[in-house]
C-alpha cells in the first residue's frame, strides 16, 4: 500500500513513473507530471524540467493544504499543475494524480465537443465503476495560457460529473486520478487506450464516409 511507503520510496517511485511515462510520450518536452499522496504529505515532481531525468532529491513535499514543506534547494519550482492536483485530492480524496500530454488524449478532445463519450469497449472495465455496456463520459474543459487558470473549470467539471475519474483539457491533455498510485496508473493506461481507440474509430468512419460519398 502507498500509505506504507517510506519517504525515499515515494520519491524514487515518482522518478520511476516519470521515466515510464516519458517512454509512452506522456511527459515529453517537460510537460505533464505526477503527484502522490502518502498519509499527510503530498509529493510532486517539479515544473518545467525533463521529467525522465529528475532524481529523488528534486521532488517537492507539500502538506494537505498545498503548502511546500520540502523541496530542492534551487533551480526548480513546484509543479505548475499543483492547483489541478489539489482539486483531485480535495474533491475526490485521491491518492495520486497523473497529468498526461498524451497525443491520444489531445486528439480525443478534438473529435468531441464538451464531453468525450465511448461505450462497448473492453478496456472500459479498467475504469472504476464502469462495465463494457455503460457509457463512459469524460468532461472536456477549455485550455488556458497558464495551467493554474484551469483550476476552476476543472473543479466545476468534477462536480458536474461526479463519477468521472478524469478531466480532459482541449488541445492539451488529461488529468487522471485514483485511490492510490496503482489505480491512477491503471486508469491512465486504460483511458489512453480508449482515447486512441476513439480517435482511430473516428478516422475509419471518416474514410468510410468519403468512400460512400465522394
Amino acid at each position: 500500500m502507498i500509505g506504507a511507503l517510506k519517504t525515499e520510496n515515494v520519491r524514487e517511485l515518482i522518478c520511476q513513473l516519470c521515466r515510464q511515462f516519458y517512454s509512452l510520450g506522456w511527459v515529453s518536452g517537460t510537460g505533464g507530471g505526477i503527484s502522490i499522496r502518502d498519509g499527510d504529505k503530498i509529493y510532486m515532481a517539479p515544473s518545467g524540467v525533463q521529467k525522465e531525468r529528475i532524481e529523488p532529491e528534486d521532488i517537492y513535499v507539500l502538506d494537505l493544504q498545498g503548502n511546500v514543506i520540502e523541496g530542492p534547494e534551487e533551480g526548480y519550482c513546484v509543479s505548475a499543475c499543483k492547483p489541478l492536483f489539489m482539486n483531485a485530492y480535495r474533491l475526490r480524496g485521491a491518492g495520486a494524480v497523473i497529468h498526461s500530454h498524451s497525443l491520444n488524449a489531445m486528439l480525443a478532445t478534438l473529435i468531441s465537443d464538451s464531453v468525450f463519450r465511448v461505450t462497448g469497449l473492453e478496456m472500459m472495465k479498467g475504469i472504476e465503476g464502469m462495465s463494457i455496456y455503460d457509457t463512459l463520459e469524460v468532461p472536456i474543459v477549455g485550455n488556458t495560457p497558464h495551467e493554474s487558470q484551469l483550476t476552476d473549470s476543472m473543479a466545476l467539471a468534477m462536480r458536474q460529473f461526479p463519477k468521472t475519474q478524469a478531466v480532459l483539457v482541449k488541445g492539451h491533455g488529461v488529468y487522471v486520478w485514483g485511490k492510490d498510485w496503482k489505480q491512477a496508473k491503471t486508469q491512465a493506461e486504460c483511458y489512453d487506450y480508449l482515447f486512441a481507440a476513439a480517435v482511430e474509430m473516428h478516422q475509419l468512419q471518416y474514410r468510410d464516409d468519403k468512400e460512400c460519398h465522394p
